[in-house]
């Protein structure tokens, strides 16, 4: 049977000199970063990619190795593989860049968790990173990449310096892209659970998987946290290798974070045209589009998220999603989720405790209201 390279495991990154940030970004010195991934899909091998793309300083990898995780910090040993790049073992980044990896023998599967681990000897400056990936990483002093178990580590919560992980599958396996927002990215969903709803989507699958490249905050027009939709639409869905369909979920943050902000409100009409206008490019790219509902927020607890005017532009954009032809499918996250005694907010026992995210049950709901017969 023919391979071919695809997606197996993806995740957005963005700039940590953004000015507005839910979590502090970080840098490292003499350090050993240890990151947990976890795969979407499975293959024969596997090639790894790192990234400096928001970078102002060269990156320097000292020492890159992959293996498959046993428990936290730990790695099965006999699985443990060195990344060359170009058949070097070092390999520094330019800023703005990005570097593949040779491709690894390593054998993976869908659902197995790869343990990533990087030496960096030098001042990295900020990192760049996925700022909410619901995952614990490891760092610990001087060169322990090929340490079954790190010494003296801490944890931190962000992932940083890497992009993706491509397999080598059968081709013609069909590959989604969640693309869009915290509620792909998985905000308020247990910590190094895997309960995200791109997880419990990829659980329904017995064909196919879904790689995750939702940034929580993101925005469907505006640059805030991370490069709005439309802006990275190409290099974080389209050109995903193997994609074919992509899942938008979207707007939440248009109508939500310019009231915290301060900013200028979007119309009803501008959220249609951008919507619209991702829908026309992922059909010109020859692949399917599911589009979302925008979920209820009526309950955010933070500070000038919930104003009746974001509040009444979401039943608006909701009713255009639910009735426009412009995507091959919609999954009607709002109503799997929304309390039907109180509209406008999220079911108390789907709620992460923020009005404005959900927990692991409400993730799982999340992915049940995709029809997967508009999937393949």
């Amino acid at each position: 049977m023919s391979q071919q390279w695809l997606a197996g495991f993806r995740t957005a990154v963005l700039s940590p000199y953004e000015e507005y940030k839910l979590v502090e970004p970080r840098g490292f010195t003499d350090r050993t970063v240890r990151e947990p991934l976890l795969l979407a899909g499975g293959g024969e091998r596997i090639r790894v990619r790192l990234t400096n793309r928001y970078g102002r300083e060269p990156l320097r990898i000292g020492a890159a190795r992959v293996a498959i995780q046993a428990k936290d910090d730990a790695i099965v040993p006999e699985t443990d593989h060195e990344l060359r790049f170009d058949d070097r073992t070092e390999v520094t980044i330019e800023p703005g860049a990005e570097v593949v990896s040779d491709e690894v023998p390593l054998a993976v599967h869908a659902g197995g968790l790869l343990s990533l681990s990087l030496y960096l000897p030098g001042d990295t400056g900020l990192a760049t990173y996925s700022h909410l990936p619901m995952e614990r990483a490891y760092a610990a002093p001087g060169d322990q990449t090929a340490a079954t178990a790190l010494d003296g580590p801490e944890t931190f919560e962000t992932r940083v310096f890497v992009s993706g992980v491509d397999v080598l599958a059968p081709e013609g396996t069909p590959v989604a892209v969640a693309f869009g927002d915290s509620w792909f990215e998985g905000t308020g969903t247990t910590v190094g659970a895997n309960r995200r709803s791109v997880d419990a989507l990829n659980e329904r699958l017995d064909r196919g998987w879904v790689v995750n490249l939702g940034i929580s905050g993101n925005r469907l027009l505006t640059d805030v946290h991370g490069e709005h939709a439309l802006s990275r639409l190409e290099r974080d869905a389209l050109a995903v290798p193997g994609a074919t369909h992509v899942l938008v979920h979207l707007g939440i943050n248009d109508l939500g974070l310019p009231g915290g902000y301060g900013q200028p409100m979007p119309t009803a009409q501008d959220l249609i045209a951008g919507f619209t206008e991702l829908a026309t490019r992922i059909h010109a790219a020859g692949l399917r589009a599911l589009v979302a509902t925008v979920g209820p927020f009526a309950g955010a607890i933070y500070e000038g998220v919930s104003t009746p005017e974001g509040l009444a532009l979401r039943l608006a954009v909701n009713e255009w999603i639910r009735s426009s032809d412009a995507f091959d499918g919609v999954f009607d996250v709002a109503r799997a989720v929304e309390d039907p005694d109180a509209p406008g907010y999220i079911r108390t026992d789907l709620d992460a405790g923020d009005g404005m995210h959900l927990n692991d049950e409400g993730a799982r709901l999340m992915a049940a209201a995709v029809d997967l017969a508009d999937l393949w």
